[in-house]
C-alpha cells in the first residue's frame, strides 16, 4: 500500500501524480489502482506516448486493476502542451474503458488531464458518461 492517503477527489489525485506528469516532455497515461477504502494499491504507468498522444487499450489498464483486485481505478494523463482541455480522443477512450470496465466489474470513478501546475477532471465536466 502507497502512504494511508485515501483519494476522495480530483484533487487528491492530481496531487498524488503531478510530481511525475507535470513537467513531462511526452504524454504519460498512469492508472491508480484502488481498494475499497479508495486507498492507491498500486500505481502504474500504462503508457508513454510522444508529445502530443498516448496509446493505451482498455485491456491494458484493465489488467492492472485485475492483477491488483482492484474493483474501482482511476486514470490521469498529461498534456505536454500545458493546455489540460480533453481532446474527442481523450472523450472517446474514456468511455471505451467505462463500458469495458463494467463487463469485467471495475469501475473508473475519474480521468483527469494534467498540465501547467492545473489539471481538468472529465467527470466533473460530464458526470453522465460515467453514470451510463
Amino acid at each position: 500500500y502507497y502512504d494511508a492517503r485515501k483519494i476522495s477527489s480530483p484533487k487528491d489525485l492530481y496531487d498524488l501524480l503531478a510530481d511525475f506528469l507535470d513537467d513531462a516532455d511526452r504524454e504519460k497515461l498512469i492508472v491508480v489502482c484502488l481498494n475499497t477504502k479508495n486507498e492507491p494499491i498500486n500505481i502504474t504507468t500504462v503508457s508513454v506516448g510522444t508529445l502530443s498522444e498516448s496509446h493505451a487499450v482498455p485491456r491494458d489498464i484493465l489488467k492492472t486493476a485485475i492483477l491488483s483486485n482492484s474493483a474501482k481505478i482511476m486514470l490521469a494523463h498529461n498534456h505536454p502542451s500545458g493546455d489540460t482541455t480533453p481532446s474527442n480522443a481523450d472523450w472517446s477512450a474514456t468511455e471505451r474503458l467505462i463500458e469495458a470496465g463494467k463487463i469485467i466489474g471495475v469501475e473508473l470513478l475519474d480521468h483527469i488531464i494534467i498540465g501547467a501546475g492545473s489539471y481538468t477532471s472529465l467527470r466533473g465536466l460530464n458526470q453522465n458518461i460515467f453514470r451510463k
